[in-house]
């Protein structure tokens, strides 16, 4: 699978004086064979490491679509009508079963390689599953948002919380015993807010919410992936770009293999070959895949919002209309430039905001500190490598959730999900066995 979509699907420092209520995973007794956190967060696990999932045609599955802003129709040009409806997928059991909604990470739609890991992990499991794309990305954002802004985590969870509604009451024939819930990276964060909504409007009643590689600090995750685009790199010079020098890297690699086979186990073959990513090329890597991923959500938002910061009020855009300049002229505004320009003016339009300190306090786990400190249901997996992870973050998820968290040593971002003693836990969490 190509670098970037494989990548787009992923897309910390400990408080030394917190005590150890955590089960802190030791990594001898671990067994994860990527000691790199970037290496694992692209490559994520060797293929024999990982566990057996049922192939996609022993699955009943299928893809839907759901109306819930009929208006969109009208306010975007021609080229979006695709996704004025918001898809989604649901992969379902025979009988009655529990059923586990999956919220992607940023920008990541809900066919994306993770996701259907997960879901086929679970669905093995015996569950019914249902993937929703990232309230950051473009068809959310433009079938599913009401202020198609996304970043302000309560209104994230309200728009989540309105399509699981309307995903349930488009299958009112499938029995279900009852509702998990579960995300990875942004979609980890989202799945605390969307649990803690339930917990007034209970339309759910979530049994258990699994948080898996969270941002804590939601603020300090952006600013630790944006300044990995900055990184510099040997080789890239005014004469060769970051991407030439990937690809003459891929391409020497399948010559030395004799065939191309862009199968999933190719980023960790690829990672143990003389071709392999340096550090800083792997981080250059990751952080660009994180810019594209900003400058999809301030293209769109400006775009359905009409703010005329990217694309011109006025400017008519249709089927042949090409979107290259206005997507370069995105490329220009990384996450600051977005929550300055557009996200914090709407949170001060709509919600009365103030400062940005009080933005990231709003839109971080710190929100909902609180509620996960008396909220049983609701665990955390993490890895102490986890790029996005800053100075404290690990000491506030072992203060708030005690033995409800989980870190293990290695995996960088998101790189040990597939990993058969994670897939373990995340099985026997939801069974309501030892976490």
């Amino acid at each position: 699978m190509p670098f970037l979509p494989r990548l787009a699907a992923l897309l910390g420092g400990l408080l030394i004086a917190a005590p150890l209520w955590a089960a802190d995973i030791d990594a001898l007794d671990y067994g994860y064979p990527l000691s790199n956190p970037f290496e694992a967060t692209i490559a994520t696990t060797p293929p024999a490491l990982r566990p057996a999932l049922p192939a996609d045609g022993d699955i009943e599955q299928g893809d839907y679509k759901v109306r819930l802003r009929p208006e969109r129709q009208f306010e975007v040009p021609e080229n979006f009508w695709s996704v004025t409806k918001l898809g989604y997928r649901l992969a379902q059991q025979d009988g009655e079963a529990p059923l586990i909604f999956i919220i992607a990470g940023t920008g990541a739609h809900y066919s994306n390689a993770t996701m259907e890991y997960l879901k086929k992990l679970f669905y093995g499991a015996g569950y019914h599953v249902v993937q929703l794309s990232s309230p950051t990305s473009y068809d959310f954002m433009t079938a599913a948002s009401r202020y198609a802004t996304p970043g302000f985590s309560s209104d994230d969870a309200d728009d989540l919380y309105r399509v699981m509604q309307a995903v349930r009451a488009q299958h009112p024939r499938l029995a279900v015993s009852e509702y998990l819930l579960t995300g990875y990276s942004l979609g980890g964060l989202q799945a605390a807010f969307v649990s803690q909504l339930d917990e007034t409007r209970r339309s759910f009643n979530f049994k258990r919410v699994l948080l898996l590689n969270p941002p804590v600090n939601l603020y300090t995750s952006i600013s630790n992936l944006d300044r990995l685009v900055q990184t510099r790199v040997e080789g890239i010079d005014s004469t060769t770009t970051f991407y030439e020098l990937v690809l003459g890297k891929l391409t020497r690699y399948f010559q030395t293999q004799g065939y191309i086979d862009l199968n999933e186990a190719l980023l960790y073959d690829f990672q143990q070959s003389a071709e392999q990513l340096s550090d800083e090329q792997m981080a250059m890597l990751i952080g660009a895949v994180f810019r594209f991923a900003a400058a999809d959500i301030a293209f769109t938002s400006d775009l359905i919002n009409r703010r005329g910061l990217i694309t011109p009020v006025g400017q008519p855009i249709g089927e042949g209309t090409s979107l290259t300049p206005f997507f370069k002229r995105a490329l220009q505004c990384d996450f600051d430039c977005y929550i300055g320009e557009q996200l914090i003016p709407m949170w001060r339009a709509r919600h009365n905001g103030g400062s940005l300190s009080q933005l990231i306090d709003q839109v971080s786990l710190y929100a909902l500190e609180d509620y996960l400190k008396s909220s049983d249901k609701i665990a955390v997996m993490h890895n102490a490598d986890d790029p996005i992870l800053g100075r404290g973050d690990l000491g506030f998820l072992r203060r708030t959730l005690g033995d409800r968290l989980t870190v293990y040593p290695l995996g960088g971002h998101c790189g040990n999900l597939n990993y058969r003693v994670n897939s373990d836990a995340m099985l026997e969490f939801f069974r309501g066995q030892a976490f």
